[in-house]
């Protein structure tokens, strides 16, 4: 059963117990919250969590007669912010955080101050995007794309954001997927530089999101090989990579919401409660769909499943290849 299928599958199940929780939370004795509540995101204004998280803050502080104010702490790919969530006492402290600070983080940095099974309270997946597999323009397309690969080698450069991301982690796998693409992996300081070495010859190959994706394709400077996920509404008109002959490979990247381990059971039950409401709503949804994502949200177990899921795949491609960040 697929990673998807999976959180779906455990999301419903929850939902079953849903009026239990909503009713224990109402309850005199379980008042919460009772001062504003901080939501801490490890990467600057602007970035994909941060939109997420300022699309979130507003009809949350609604729902919750506090303010909800948004905490940049940016570092070492989000791990600052997430270990400030894991140490936070205060029963009023979140965060929003990515993949990789879940699910590679861990296998990835010898000294993690955080461990991410043990130190949170996850509460829901928020939203998710599929990547999109562009290449330079002297590289061919569809099933051919698949034939070049094959006999490429070590004759393809591809580009990430870093050692450790998504876009690094996902072309590893990929090159499990598809036998004779032993392509090298040049990290640069974000996507933009990316796209500059690709239009440039530097590499050929890289895992973007749409929004830096699309235009560039439309723009007949790059070339779109695929989606990393099934059909997506973010990139319609792109198919996914299963469609070319690429067995067992999915991945996205995605923003999800937690709390402390030692969030209390109030402070849990009325979160839950309010994200999945929150999450249905139309304007909420429309407005992660305009900045880039696909909006989800999940039930606490759904979240954890996904997060397992993902951690177990990645943790055998960062061990088959020997990466490691200090």
């Amino acid at each position: 059963m697929s990673i998807a299928r999976r959180t779906l599958l455990a999301t419903a199940c929850a939902l079953l117990a849903a009026g239990s929780a909503q009713a224990q939370s109402a309850s005199p004795g379980a008042a919460w919250p009772t001062k504003p509540i901080r939501l801490v995101v490890g990467f600057p204004g602007g970035s994909t969590p941060d939109i997420a998280a300022r699309v979130l803050a507003e009809p949350l502080a609604r729902a919750l007669g506090q303010p909800v104010v948004v905490d940049n702490k940016p570092g070492a790919s989000g791990n600052i912010a997430a270990d400030t969530v894991a140490k936070a006492t205060d029963d009023h402290t979140l965060g929003i955080v990515i993949n990789g600070n879940l699910t590679s983080s861990k296998m990835l940095y010898a000294k993690l101050p955080y461990d991410p099974a043990k130190d949170f309270s996850y509460l829901s997946l928020i939203a998710t995007a599929p990547l999109v597999l562009v290449a330079s323009n002297d590289i061919p397309t569809g099933k051919d794309f698949l034939a070049a690969a094959h006999a490429s080698g070590t004759k393809w450069n591809y580009g990430s954001v870093g050692v450790g991301s998504v876009g690094h982690l996902g072309m590893e796998l990929l090159k499990n997927r598809i036998p004779g693409m032993d392509a090298t992996h040049v990290p640069y300081a974000g996507n933009p530089q990316v796209v500059t070495a690709m239009i440039g010859g530097q590499v050929q190959l890289a895992l973007v999101p749409p929004a830096i994706a699309i235009p560039q394709v439309k723009a007949g400077k790059l070339k779109a090989i695929g989606l990393t996920s099934g059909r997506s509404t973010l990139a319609p008109e792109y198919a996914p990579l299963a469609d070319l002959g690429v067995r067992d490979f999915n991945l996205e990247v995605w923003t999800a919401l937690l709390g402390p381990a030692s969030l209390s059971p109030a402070a849990k039950a009325r979160i839950t409660q309010e994200i999945a409401t929150i999450m249905k709503n139309p304007d909420v949804r429309q407005q992660l769909f305009d900045k880039g994502w696909q909006p989800v949200g999940t039930s606490p177990e759904g979240m954890r499943l996904r997060v397992q899921d993902e951690a177990a795949i990645m943790s055998r491609i960062i061990q088959a290849r020997g990466i490691k960040l200090q």
